[in-house]
């Protein structure tokens, strides 16, 4: 077989790395071409030698081209895959240090709450100007496999705006699976069954089968609580399923900062949440652990671009689902994941245009939904405040309607929670002048929000939030690596 696939946001070094090698584990696929682009040329050069060296340790025809053009790189594109984050991580921090300001503390700040809604508006205008590219230049049935967050609103954005038939793929619902599976003593993956189904990152494992037998609230939460380490490190994730009843696919961090009960008192964040590692709670910890992956592939990328030079091992192959859809699109190989897609009538209690995240079979016909889910009503109605928010976000960010954006983050639960109206007002005026280089859309409101900044009577305050570490230094993170290789 021979086609291109463009890579957009191919300076996500490591994730392109992955993706790349997870297609070239499907033996059809060695003669296509990877068209890489990237707004960095530094970041571009080094992930193109490092493909470059896996192609050649592997003695694959496989093409690899890399362009800071995006539309060269998509022209005669048949798939587009995006992980883009825009703004970096200069205007990332700020999604962290701003709402901290007003009492915010999150934990990654990526999908809804104060900073994912910020970050959907940077996202989503690049997100039409990509969609614009892949009409117009692009295969004529081309298909766009989204990555990058906030999920749900930049697959809204560009199927609902960008007229480009669109995919959202993440890899919450995998590991939430292999924790469940852990837990319950399986000595496979392939021994659990489940539907899993709701809102990307509030996405809820409903029906649940170990060797065909069916697993009830009661058991899974013992099986948690008996775990020496998922009982610490998900603790507020075991109370969401001691009361809704199922288990929620996203970490523990992740899963605090979409409800509006458990990071809203300074004092009662750390019951719920556990040090060990960023994921589970840690303030702004996807952005310390983000700046330190940048730092560290910085300085050691020569061991990076020698490991580059073994064969792949398609053993290793990784649960993403871009390879595998390939796959099931080309060969008719039939392949079952979740999928974010426009609802539809695909869950029956969650508004039919609400980009959902639920179960479907892919093969040459397609990416086929299993229609007619319906939600424990908790987990729907904790969906439908989330999809009001992105809504109204997604709205704000096509018009580039300030007020609207401030509706859209007063309604947030974690922010309703926390702050009052004059505060999110003043909030988002801050966000937005902060962040304006990357808003085109508000461009006319930065000076009336520039000017309603320096008049504001809201107090603030400048804090670390609740727990919060300091960005490690290449030598401690050296140092760190080797104690885990000498203790393992």
């Amino acid at each position: 077989m021979s086609f291109k696939i463009a890579i957009i946001g191919a300076g996500s070094v490591g994730f392109t790395k992955k993706l790349f090698t997870d297609i070239l584990c499907v033996p059809e696929f060695k003669d296509i071409e990877f068209a890489l682009t990237d707004v960095s040329e530094h970041n571009l050069q080094m992930i193109k030698a490092i493909l470059d060296r896996i192609v050649e340790a592997n003695r694959l025809p496989t093409k690899v081209t890399a362009t800071t053009d995006r539309r060269k790189a998509l022209e005669g594109a048949r798939y587009v895959i995006s992980c883009v984050r825009v703004g970096g991580l200069e205007a990332y921090a700020d999604d962290i240090r701003i709402p901290l300001k007003y009492g915010i503390d999150q934990c990654v700040g990526d999908t809804i709450c104060a900073g994912g809604i910020l970050y959907g508006q940077r996202n989503i205008p690049v997100i039409l100007d990509f969609c614009k590219d892949i009409r117009e230049v692009a295969e004529t049935n081309v298909k766009f496999l989204n990555y990058a967050n906030p999920m749900a609103m930049n697959t809204w954005a560009a199927i609902e705006y960008g007229k480009v038939d669109t995919v959202g793929l993440c890899h919450g619902v995998q590991h939430g699976a292999e924790q469940i599976a852990e837990v319950l003593g399986a000595k496979s993956r392939q021994e659990l069954d489940y539907v899993c189904s709701g809102i990307n990152h509030q996405t809820w494992f409903i029906d649940l089968r170990l060797n065909g037998r069916p697993i009830g609230k009661d058991e899974l939460v013992a099986a948690f609580e008996a775990h020496p380490v998922y009982s610490q490190q998900e603790k507020l994730r075991i109370d969401v399923l001691k009361r809704f009843g199922v288990y929620s696919t996203e970490s523990n961090g992740h899963l605090s900062e979409y409800l509006p009960w458990y990071r809203k008192r300074p004092d009662e964040i750390t019951r719920w949440i556990d040090m060990s590692d960023w994921i589970h709670g840690e303030t702004g910890g996807y952005l310390r652990y983000s700046t330190e992956t940048r730092n560290w592939f910085e300085t050691e990328y020569p061991q990076f671009l020698e490991a580059a030079s073994k064969p792949i091992d398609q053993e290793k192959r990784s649960n993403e689902h871009a390879s595998h859809i390939l796959e099931a699109l080309e060969t008719n190989r039939v392949y079952r994941g979740h999928f974010n897609v426009k609802n539809d009538g695909v869950i029956t209690n969650l508004p039919q245009d609400a980009i959902i995240e639920s179960p479907g079979f892919v093969d040459r016909f397609g990416i086929n939904m299993a229609a007619g889910i319906t939600l424990p009503e908790a987990c729907a109605a904790t969906c439908i405040s989330s999809i009001n928010v992105q809504r109204m976000s997604v709205h704000a960010a096509i018009s580039g309607d300030i007020d609207l954006l401030k509706l859209a983050v007063l309604h947030d639960p974690l922010v309703g929670a926390v702050s009052t109206p004059e505060e999110v007002w003043q909030m988002v005026d801050e966000m937005v002048v902060a962040q304006a280089a990357w808003l085109p859309q508000y461009a006319h409101g930065v000076p009336a929000a520039r000017e309603r900044l320096s008049t504001s009577q809201v107090k603030t305050r400048e804090w670390a939030g609740a727990a919060r570490r300091s960005v490690r230094s290449i030598e401690e993170l050296r140092a760190e690596k080797a104690a885990l290789k000498q203790a393992g």
